[in-house]
C-alpha cells in the first residue's frame, strides 16, 4: 500500500524536503510560487532578485505590505513564506542572477530551477546557466488573462532560445522628430524631450528636425529663411536642446513657442515630406491664449487619468509641467538630472501634455493621461488569478521531474476563453531540441551579414554579442591562424581595439571568429559575411532568421497613394499598445522603454512547444489577447501528433505569447 504524506507519497515528499531548488524572481509569479512550494513541502529554497518592492506591486504580490515599500523583494519575500512554514530553509539575495558570482558551479548545486522573471536577457542567461549545468529548468510567464509555462531540459527538450523571438519594435529617428502618424511615435518623442530637458542628454534621442532625413530631399540653405521664429528669444539655434533651455530659465512659454510652433514651421519648410502626408498645424501660445482660455471653465467629466483634454488645457498642464520639474532641478542643484519615472506625477504630466499637444498638431485624436501612461510605461495588465494558476502549474510541473516523470511534462497554455472542449488549460507535448539552435546545438554557429568597414570592435562586443546574442563577458578569437585576441573579458586588455574597425584586423567576407562566455560555459562560432547593402539604421542582419511576422499583403497602388493623401496615419489608435492594428509602416523603429517594474509580469515564454494538431496541419494564428498581434504556431511532429492525441486535447486556441 502506498504510503502517504499529505497527498504525496512518502517518497516524494521526503525527496522535497532534501532537494535544493532555486526561485529566479520574486515579484508576481515569484510570491504565489514560494508560497507554493513551502505549503507544498519544499524544505531548502533559494530566491534571487534584484528589484526593490514598489507601491503598484502591492495590488497582486501578496507577501508584500505597504510597510515594505523600498525594501527587497527577495528579502522579504523569505520572510513572509517563513510565517508559512517556519522550519524551511530559506535563503535570498537581493541581486541580479547575471552577476557572475551565480556561475555554473552555483546551479549545479540545485535539483531543479524556476524562472519567475520580467526580462529577456536575464530568461536567456539562466537558460544557457541551466544548459551548462545540466539542470531542470521550468519556464513561465503571465500577461494579462495569458500564462504559460514549459519545462526544459538539456539533450531532451527544445531551449528558452530554440525557437527566435520576435525584436522589439522600434521607430527610426526621422520618424520620431519628423513625421510622426501614430499617438505611440507622439509619447517616444515626448518621452526624449524630458530627458533632453531635464535628464541624462541622449545624442541617439534628439527631438528637433532631423535635416537629414532621406525622404525630405530639401535644401536648408534656401528653405531656412522660410522658417520665422516668433521671437528672438525663441529662434531655432542648432544648440543642445537642454543648453537652449536653460538660457531661457526653462521658460514654459518660450519652450512652448519653441517645441511646437518654430520647430513645426521648420519641417514645414520640407516641402516633400508633405505631398502625400496632411501636413502638421503649427501652435502659438499667445494665440491660444487669447482663443481658447475663455473656454477653458467648462466642466470636464469623468475619472480625472481617463479625461481627454481641450488643446488649452493641455497647454495648461505643460506649463504647470515644466515649472515643477524647473523647481526640482533646481532643489537638486547644479548639474542635476531628473529621471523619467511614470510613477512621478509631473514626469507623467509633462509627457501627457508634450505627447498630445504633438498628436494634435500632427492631425491625431488626443489621449487621456490613463492611455499614454499605459503607452508611455509599456504597461502590460498584470493579473493576480493568472499568476496564481502558473505558479501551482509549476509546482506540478516540478513535482513531475522531481518524482523522475519527465517525459510527462509538458508545456501548458492558460487561455483567456476556454477552447471548443471548454479548456482553459491546453497542455502540449515538449518538443526535442532544435538542431541548428545556436545555443543548445552540440557546436552553436551563426552567420552574421555586415560591413567589415563600418562596424566597430565595440559595436561587435555590445550590439551583437550582447544585446543579440545574450552573452555576458564574451572573449572573442580571430580564426586566422595567428589566434589574435580581438575581444578579452578582461578588464583593459583590449580596450585599445574598441575603437577600430573590424577589417583593421583582417576579419573580412568568409572571416570566422570564435566566441566564449565563460561564465555563461558557452561558445559561439560567428562566421563574418561582408556586405554594403544594409538598410538605413541597420548595423548588421543575422542570417537565416525568420522574419518576425509574414509580409503584408500588396494593396493597390491607387488606394495607397488615396490614403496618404487624406493623413498621416492611424487617427484613433485607442488602444494602449504600438497599435498593431495602426497603419502599417515595417520601418525600423524606436520604442518606448520597457518599464519593468510596473508591467510586471513576466512577458511569456516564447513557446517552445506551442503547436498541436496533426503532423500535416498548419497551425492557424491567434491574435494575443492583449496586445493584438498574432503569433504562428508551428506543425507538430509525428511524436508530437501521438502524444497530443492521447492527451485528448484540443489544440485549437493555443496562444504563444513572448
Amino acid at each position: 500500500m502506498v504510503q502517504l504524506v499529505g497527498s504525496l507519497r512518502k517518497e516524494l515528499a521526503d525527496s522535497l524536503s532534501t532537494c535544493k531548488v532555486l526561485v529566479v524572481g520574486a515579484g508576481g509569479i515569484g510570491c504565489e510560487l514560494l508560497k507554493n512550494l513551502v505549503l507544498t513541502g519544499f524544505k531548502n529554497i533559494e530566491v534571487i532578485d534584484l528589484d526593490t518592492i514598489d507601491v503598484s506591486n502591492l495590488n497582486r504580490q501578496f507577501l508584500f505590505q505597504k510597510k515594505h515599500v523600498g525594501k527587497s523583494k527577495a528579502q522579504v519575500a523569505k520572510d513572509s513564506a517563513l510565517q508559512f512554514c517556519p522550519s524551511a530553509n530559506i535563503t535570498a539575495y537581493h541581486d541580479s542572477v547575471m552577476n557572475p558570482d551565480y556561475n555554473v558551479e552555483f546551479f549545479r548545486k540545485f535539483m531543479l530551477v524556476m524562472n519567475a522573471l520580467d526580462n529577456r536577457a536575464a530568461r536567456n542567461h539562466v537558460n544557457r546557466m541551466c544548459l551548462a549545468a545540466d539542470i531542470p529548468l521550468i519556464e513561465s510567464g503571465t500577461a494579462g488573462y495569458l500564462g504559460q509555462v514549459t519545462v526544459i531540459k538539456k539533450g531532451l527538450t527544445e531551449c528558452y532560445e530554440c525557437q527566435p523571438k520576435p525584436t522589439q519594435k522600434t521607430f527610426p529617428g526621422c520618424t520620431i522628430r519628423n513625421t510622426p502618424s501614430e499617438p505611440i511615435h507622439c509619447i517616444v518623442w515626448a518621452k526624449y524631450l524630458f530627458n533632453q530637458l531635464f535628464g541624462e542628454e541622449d545624442a541617439d534621442q534628439e527631438v528637433s528636425p532631423d535635416t537629414a532625413d532621406p525622404e525630405a530631399a530639401w535644401n536648408p540653405e534656401d528653405t531656412a529663411a522660410r522658417a520665422t521664429a516668433s521671437e528672438k528669444d525663441g529662434d531655432i539655434k542648432r544648440v543642445s536642446t537642454k543648453e537652449w533651455a536653460r538660457s531661457t530659465g526653462y521658460d514654459p512659454v518660450k519652450l512652448f513657442n519653441k517645441l511646437f510652433k518654430d520647430d513645426i514651421m521648420y519641417l514645414l519648410t520640407m516641402d516633400k515630406l508633405w505631398k502625400k502626408r496632411k501636413a502638421p498645424t503649427p501652435l502659438d501660445w499667445h494665440k491660444l491664449e487669447d482663443k481658447l482660455r475663455p473656454q477653458d471653465d467648462t466642466p470636464v467629466s469623468g475619472l480625472k487619468d481617463q479625461q481627454v483634454l481641450g488643446v488649452w488645457g493641455y497647454c495648461q498642464l505643460f506649463q504647470h509641467s515644466v515649472e515643477t520639474l524647473r523647481s526640482q532641478l533646481q532643489e537638486k542643484g547644479d548639474g542635476a538630472e531628473l529621471v523619467w519615472d511614470k510613477d512621478d506625477p509631473p514626469a507623467m504630466d509633462f509627457v501627457t501634455a508634450a505627447s498630445n499637444l504633438r498628436m494634435h498638431i500632427f492631425s491625431m485624436n488626443m489621449k487621456s493621461r490613463f492611455d499614454v501612461k499605459s503607452m508611455a510605461g509599456n504597461i502590460i495588465p498584470a493579473i493576480a488569478t493568472t499568476n496564481a494558476v502558473i505558479a501551482g502549474l509549476i509546482v506540478l510541473e516540478g513535482l513531475k521531474i522531481l518524482s523522475g516523470e519527465l517525459e510527462s511534462c509538458r508545456t501548458i497554455f492558460l487561455n483567456k476563453c476556454p477552447n471548443l472542449r471548454k479548456k482553459l488549460l491546453v497542455p502540449c507535448v515538449l518538443d526535442p531540441p532544435k538542431a541548428n539552435c545556436y545555443v543548445c546545438a552540440s557546436k552553436p554557429e551563426v552567420t552574421v551579414k555586415l560591413n567589415v568597414h563600418k562596424t566597430m570592435v565595440l559595436s561587435l562586443q555590445d550590439r551583437i554579442l550582447k544585446e543579440r546574442f545574450g552573452m555576458v563577458a564574451p572573449d572573442v578569437q580571430i580564426e586566422d591562424g595567428k589566434g589574435t585576441i580581438l575581444i578579452s573579458s578582461e578588464e583593459g586588455e583590449t580596450e585599445a581595439n574598441n575603437s577600430k574597425f573590424l577589417s583593421d584586423f583582417g576579419i573580412r567576407n568568409g572571416s570566422r571568429l570564435q566566441v566564449d562566455d565563460f561564465l555563461q560555459d558557452y561558445t559561439l562560432l560567428v562566421n563574418v559575411l561582408h556586405t554594403e547593402e544594409l538598410e538605413r539604421d541597420v548595423e548588421f542582419e543575422v542570417v537565416g532568421e525568420a522574419p518576425d511576422k509574414p509580409p503584408p499583403p500588396p494593396q493597390p497602388q491607387t488606394n495607397q497613394e488615396e490614403g496618404n493623401s487624406i493623413t498621416n496615419g492611424n487617427k484613433d489608435t485607442a488602444q494602449p499598445s504600438t497599435s498593431s492594428k495602426g497603419q502599417s509602416e515595417d520601418d525600423d523603429l524606436m520604442i518606448v522603454d520597457s518599464d519593468e517594474e510596473e508591467e510586471e509580469e513576466e512577458k511569456v515564454v516564447s513557446s517552445s512547444s506551442a503547436a498541436a494538431g496533426s503532423s500535416s496541419a498548419t497551425k492557424r494564428k491567434h491574435p494575443d489577447a492583449e496586445s493584438g498581434e498574432s503569433s504562428t504556431k508551428r506543425p507538430r511532429t509525428e511524436q508530437s501528433s501521438a502524444a497530443a492525441a492521447n492527451d485528448d486535447d484540443n489544440n485549437d486556441d493555443i496562444i504563444t505569447l513572448d
